[in-house]
Formats: structure tokens, C-alpha cells, sequence
């Protein structure tokens, strides 16, 4: 297993690769990057653990509604993106109050 060591926020990580994975983790770590980037630069969240968390949820949701496209064998109910966009934003809040100001996940 190969070591890579990569940025994320400004702040370096070095992270184990598999033979052969490494652009991979390099396209993830800058999926990952990009996101964290956006919403610290929204100016709204400014705790690193909060920014991650949403980050997180952000690309789960994204991979979800991917996944739910690339299956037509489940049989699903059409959503537009102004539904998911509301209910990611719900999620969000949800997410912002359970957290409240003390800015720690646990």
C-alpha cells in the first residue's frame, strides 16, 4: 500500500492508497476539497468539523440521487431538483440546530 500525502482546506493528510488507486483518492480528496472550499467560503459555517459534516452529507446526497438514476430496476419517484434542493436544506438546518453554537459533533 502506497502513502499519499494531499491538502484538504489548507491542512496536509497522509492517507494509505492501494496499488494502482491513486487517481482515485486524488479525484475523491479534491471532490472533498472542493466541497469543504465552497461552504467555508459561503461564509456561514466556520468550525472545521461543521464544514466537514456538511461536506459529507452534501456528496452522500449527491452519490444517493447518482445511484438512484443509474438503477432503473427500483422503481422510484421521480423528483425535481427544486424538491432535493428543499429537502437538503431541511437536512441542513436540522443538522445546524441539533449542533446548536458549541460547534462539536459529539
Amino acid at each position: 500500500m502506497k502513502q499519499l500525502e494531499v491538502q484538504i482546506l489548507g491542512q496536509s493528510y497522509l492517507l494509505g492508497c492501494p496499488d494502482g488507486g491513486e487517481a482515485r483518492l486524488l479525484d475523491a480528496v479534491e471532490r472533498v476539497d472542493t466541497a469543504m472550499s465552497k461552504i467555508r467560503d459561503a461564509g456561514k459555517v466556520r468550525a472545521r468539523d461543521r464544514i466537514a459534516v456538511l461536506a459529507a452529507l452534501n456528496l452522500a446526497f449527491d452519490l444517493s440521487d447518482q445511484q438512484r438514476t443509474d438503477t432503473p430496476t427500483k422503481p422510484t419517484t421521480p423528483t425535481s431538483t427544486s424538491e432535493n434542493s428543499a429537502k437538503l436544506v431541511a437536512l441542513l438546518a436540522r443538522l445546524d440546530a441539533t449542533l446548536g453554537g458549541d460547534d462539536q459533533l459529539l
